[in-house]
């Protein structure tokens, strides 16, 4: 019997929730998800410049396990850019360090939902428009 998986931490959930080729409507794509501890993986390593090493302490696992989330992400962004198909972030064995908000109408991230009755983004009443990412 494997033992279970652990929980990959991650600090903050993109700003997005996928991406799609250019010029092609959505309706006619299939659509490859992206768990969120793949997407942090290639943050890590690909923009912040973290070593492997490091990068793996800070989302609480092994470097071997580390890297083989990274790989199997770099595989499916690959697939994705070749057979011209639609990412989707989502899912995951990932607790967030808190609990994320992304206004409905233009994708502002906020960390706290208490006191916020306008969107800094976009001035719009956030009250009824924001969505909990961590559920």
């Amino acid at each position: 019997m494997p033992r279970p998986t652990r929980n990959r931490k991650i600090n903050d959930p993109p700003k997005m929730s996928g991406f799609k080729p250019f010029g092609m409507p959505l309706c006619e794509l299939e659509v490859l998800e992206l768990q969120f501890d793949e997407f942090e993986s290639i943050k890590m390593i690909n923009y912040q410049d973290l070593p492997q090493d490091v990068a793996a302490a800070k989302m609480g696992i092994s470097r071997p396990t580390f890297t083989r989330i990274y790989n199997k992400a770099l595989k499916k962004i690959a697939k994705a850019f070749v057979e011209c198909m639609a990412i989707k972030i989502e899912g995951g064995n990932v607790e967030f360090e808190k609990e994320w908000y992304k206004c409905g109408k233009c994708f502002k991230l906020f960390d706290e939902f208490t006191n916020h009755i306008k969107c800094a983004g976009c001035d719009s009443f956030v009250n009824s428009e924001l969505t909990r990412i961590n559920s």
